[in-house]
């Protein structure tokens, strides 16, 4: 070797070791310690190369390290609270892929007209007595003089129609008394109410919305479909002090995190209610994230939608996700639009009626042409498969005129997807945000009233997405149904209705692949994959504990399955009662 390289390797190598010694000497950083460790448990990861594990530790509201016990409890110090599981089963906290948080609120102080199995009540008789029930006991009655009703379901009545004005005065003709359908897509009025509105028989039906009427033909007979329902029902409701909202909305988010949400949505949020929520956020009412979507038709010049709180980011655990635009209505409520005819049509409609949408084509995609040069993230309710074809031919043509933009535009319900709508929507990249409580809850209706066998096998076609090897998430729609995480999953993965009977076994998903639509899918679809949905070092410390683990018990025990506990950001927010 040159004796001048080797003098300049043997500097090389001297410097280097006397680097390396002073570095030895000088003081190591501190390893990170845990402020919580969770052991001896069955840690559902959902991230595909850890799978289930037995620990996990959290640090600054984040996770620190997920694995074995061996791999974790060296983050322990003198600090950390050790949590040992006994078994029990810890995985994401659940992302609420649609609801609506303010409707749930409101849910929590009105008269519960829910049928059995989540309500008293299965007959008109039964309705108004929950009615004058809450009338005698119910503080909003006594401050703000109105008679509020939540989710009565004519197809559970044993009627097997809606209230009409005439059931509604029978409670009380001095207050104003409305009721909401479970669908949130209809209401009944009593005589009072449609006065208060300036509703009568001279009232002309709303563009994509109906006034029911009566046997003459003219006089409203108190149920408001649609927009004609939309544009009254927001008149009559309190108005509540910032307190007392306040009040309210810790009601609604209480009844999630009891079932293991940590991310709540707030779907179609009207402008009042939005200016609420910025307010009340910023003084820390919110102790999970809420993400709202803005009634795209009423809030597209709000300043909010230009300000900071529209944001990938939260503040004060709130911002504003985009937009939402409705196209149809519901199925068990009949006001869906399909290509075909309803099984058996609504009272006064002919043997032809499909439902109907909320737009025409050209409004429709003007509305949506809208969201996207605003590159606003859209929601788009469609359940009826006619709604659908015009989402995607709207889409296709705004996508065409506003290309490369990563949007996630979500199909919120899909209720009645066709198997040859599934090319264009993967194509689209349109996200389907499903609803396959529908078995459950008004399956039997679906098969016997609305669509008949052939449709009703396939609503909420989520064996459909799994072979296409499509991302998708599953909802409550609350408060259309209650937000039960256990429902949700059972639903998902049973699909049987209130008799008992399967419908649909090709889109029965399993235990995973269900987790799955309720965590790191959910928050895929909302841009949020980064931060949750599944426990993977550096995201959220957003968790929820169970008593049993899902991927194990039977599918038929799944509904049985408590959770223990809601975590988020390390903080616990909800603990079941021993």
């Amino acid at each position: 070797m040159d004796g001048t390289l080797m003098r300049i390797n043997t500097t090389v190598a001297l410097a280097a070791l006397s680097l390396s010694l002073a570095t030895g000497c000088r003081e190591q950083p501190a390893a990170p310690v845990a402020s919580h460790i969770y052991t001896n448990g069955n840690v559902i990861t959902l991230d595909g190369t850890r799978g289930t594990v037995e620990a996990l530790a959290v640090a600054d509201g984040k996770i620190l390290a997920v694995g074995s016990q061996a791999e974790v409890l060296p983050y322990q110090g003198g600090a950390t609270q050790l949590i040992d599981l006994d078994g029990k089963t810890l995985l994401p906290g659940f992302v609420d892929a649609h609801s609506h948080l303010s409707g749930v609120a409101i849910q929590a102080i009105s008269a519960n007209l829910l049928p059995a199995p989540d309500g008293p009540v299965n007959n008109i008789s039964a309705l108004q007595q929950t009615l004058r029930d809450y009338m005698a006991s119910s503080a909003v009655v006594a401050e703000h003089g109105i008679v509020i009703g939540f989710n009565y379901d004519d197809s559970q009545l044993d009627e097997l129609r809606h209230p009409t004005r005439h059931d509604l005065d029978a409670v009380s003709t001095e207050l104003p008394v409305v009721v909401l359908h479970q669908s949130g897509h209809m209401g009944a009025y009593n005589s009072l109410a449609l006065e208060m509105v300036g509703i009568g028989p001279e009232s002309a039906d709303p563009a994509g919305g109906i006034i029911e009427r009566e046997a003459d033909g003219k006089t409203p007979s108190g149920v408001l479909q649609e927009n004609a329902h939309f544009a009254v029902i927001y008149k009559l409701m309190p108005e509540f002090t910032e307190a007392q909202y306040s009040e309210v909305l810790r009601a609604g988010t209480a009844i999630y995190a009891a079932n293991g949400f940590t991310t709540v949505q707030d779907g179609k949020t009207d402008l009042k209610t939005l200016e609420t929520f910025a307010t009340l956020s910023a003084r820390g009412i919110f102790d999970l994230d809420v993400v709202s979507y803005v009634d795209l038709t009423s809030g597209s010049e709000d300043p909010l939608m230009q300000g900071p709180l529209l944001s990938p980011s939260y503040t004060h655990n709130f911002r504003i996700g985009g937009v939402k635009l409705t196209l149809d209505g519901s199925p068990q409520g009949k006001t869906a639009w399909f290509t075909q005819p309803y099984l058996s049509p609504p009272r006064g409609q002919a043997e032809s009626y499909a439902g109907y949408g909320a737009f025409t084509n050209a409004e429709a995609l003007k509305w949506i042409s809208l969201a996207y040069e605003n590159d606003w993230q859209l929601l788009v309710h469609t359940n009826g498969d006619a709604a659908i074809d015009q989402l995607l031919s709207a889409v296709d043509t705004a996508t065409a005129a506003h290309p490369g933009t990563d949007r996630r535009t979500v199909m919120i319900h899909g209720q009645f997807l066709r198997q040859d709508q599934m090319p264009k929507l993967n194509a689209l990249e349109i996200f389907p945000a499903l609803f396959p409580m529908h078995t459950f809850y008004w399956g039997d209706w679906h098969r016997d009233s609305v669509a008949g066998l052939e449709r009703a096998e396939n609503i909420s076609p989520t064996g459909w997405m799994v072979e296409q090897g499509m991302k998708f998430s599953i909802h409550s729609d609350a408060p259309v149904a209650f937000p039960s995480s256990m429902r949700i999953l059972h639903s998902a993965v049973n699909r049987t209705t209130r008799s008992g009977a399967v419908l649909g076994k090709r889109h029965q998903l399993n235990s995973l692949d269900a987790l799955k639509a309720m965590t790191i899918w959910p928050a895929f679809q909302h841009f949020e994959e980064q931060a949750k949905g599944s426990l993977v070092v550096g995201k959220l410390a957003d968790l929820v504990i169970l008593d049993k683990n899902p991927l194990t018990e039977s599918p038929d025990d799944i509904l049985s399955i408590r959770v223990l506990e809601t975590i988020k950001e390390g903080r616990t927010i909800y603990s079941a009662p021993h």
